[in-house]
């Protein structure tokens, strides 16, 4: 059997997990899954790469990092067995920030290891977690070579002017900026329209990644040159509970006239808001797009609302639009969204066609119609496993 490349997804509660195998120069997914539920009621599930069940099973909570820790003891174990013996290459992780230091994935050593720890400030909600499982794996396997690829990788090389706040310059220089992320899935979605449509794909490009986690990237000759997520995950759109774009002086006022704290603060920016603070309901659309609530659908209008403004200032950074390319759990699967959008795009040349967007086709636009506007799958775990298997072969 050939060598294989697991690469490894680590949230808050939860770690995703693909396998693929090396094919000379390419890669074939054969098995994919995730621990959910992790300091609560751990939950494994295992699956091959077309969807059928291969392994479930659950086991009793441990705190902190250890869960994170058992969480891969529990794929590693269950791996060795499935593999049938094949060897694993290396490991690929997604890592939520590179900061200054890394514009491009890195295998990963002790250095790395204390770099990407002085960024945990600036994502600390999700580096903590990365890092969790890059010490799980060295704890475990330490001879066994593991390479970070960063979501602010993609949105490197930006012309300053995009990247800055208009705060003092010492600011600046200490790094608090505009750095975007999603980088994975922009990058992914332009390797795939350089499949489907060449002469698109070094266009002007806007991809509108719509999530749990929702931002929007400008895209020319496939290079980032604006998006939406800035210094943290909060900026840009409305999220399932995180806020999107908000004045800061929101922020001064609930600190001096309620009191709030950073831990205050952070939780009501991360958890409570976006449509599960405007709802009242839920943080799923599809639960929203069920309820009778008004409350429900004000926060649907508020999320589209708040889409086409942003598509419109978007197409400003770079110049029109020959392109806009849904992606994500919300952007692939959810039609609604997707024609109201486009609806509300019309004065961009924007048109859909019904049927193709109800059936989630690839293009949805009517033929010869430009902007085109198309649905494409993201695939964030290839592009870990690509730059994965790219760097250990540099680094032999």
């Amino acid at each position: 059997m050939s060598d294989l490349i697991l690469t490894l997804n680590a949230g808050s509660s939860s770690i995703k997990f693909a396998v693929y195998a090396v094919e000379g120069e390419g890669l074939q997914q054969t098995m994919k899954g995730q621990v959910e539920g992790i300091g609560t009621r751990p939950h494994f599930v295992a699956k091959s790469a077309d969807g059928a069940l291969l392994s479930e099973s659950y086991w009793q909570p441990v705190e902190g990092a250890q869960g994170h820790a058992r969480a891969f003891k529990q794929i590693w174990s269950w791996l060795a067995s499935a593999a049938e013996g094949a060897r694993i290459q290396a490991v690929g992780h997604r890592v939520a920030h590179g900061g200054e230091a890394y514009a491009r994935p890195v295998l990963i050593d002790d250095a790395v290891i204390d770099v990407l720890t002085g960024l945990i400030p600036l994502v600390p909600l999700h580096q903590p977690n990365n890092l969790a499982a890059i010490r799980a794996v060295a704890a475990d396997h330490p001879d066994l070579p593991q390479v970070a690829c960063f979501d602010t990788g993609f949105h490197r090389g930006r012309p300053t002017v995009t990247e800055q706040f208009a705060l003092p310059r010492a600011l600046l220089d200490r790094g608090i900026k505009r750095y975007g992320f999603h980088g994975l899935s922009y990058e992914y979605i332009v390797e795939r329209l350089r499949e489907l449509a060449p002469e698109l794909a070094s266009g002007r490009i806007v991809v509108a990644h719509l999530g749990s986690g929702c931002s929007m990237t400008a895209m020319k000759e496939g290079r980032s040159v604006e998006t939406t997520m800035s210094f943290s995950a909060l900026d840009g759109v409305p999220m399932g509970t995180r806020c999107g774009v908000l004045d800061p002086g929101v922020l001064l006022f609930l600190m001096r006239e309620e009191r709030m704290g950073v831990s205050d603060l952070e939780r009501l920016l991360y958890k409570e808001s976006g449509l599960l603070g405007l709802s009242g309901v839920s943080n799923d659309l599809r639960d929203l797009h069920r309820s009778d609530d008004p409350k429900a659908a004000e926060a649907i209008d508020y999320f589209v609302y708040r889409i086409g403004q942003t598509l419109g200032a978007l197409c400003a950074a770079i110049g029109g639009l020959d392109a806009l390319v849904f992606t994500a759990g919300v952007g692939e699967n959810d039609a609604d969204i997707r024609a109201r959008v486009c609806r509300d795009a019309a004065w961009l040349g924007i048109a859909i066609d019904l049927e193709a967007n109800a059936a989630g086709a690839l293009c949805i636009s009517p033929e010869g119609r430009q902007p085109s506007v198309w649905v494409i799958p993201t695939d964030e775990e290839r592009m870990i496993a690509t730059h994965t298997l790219r760097v250990v072969r540099a680094a032999a």
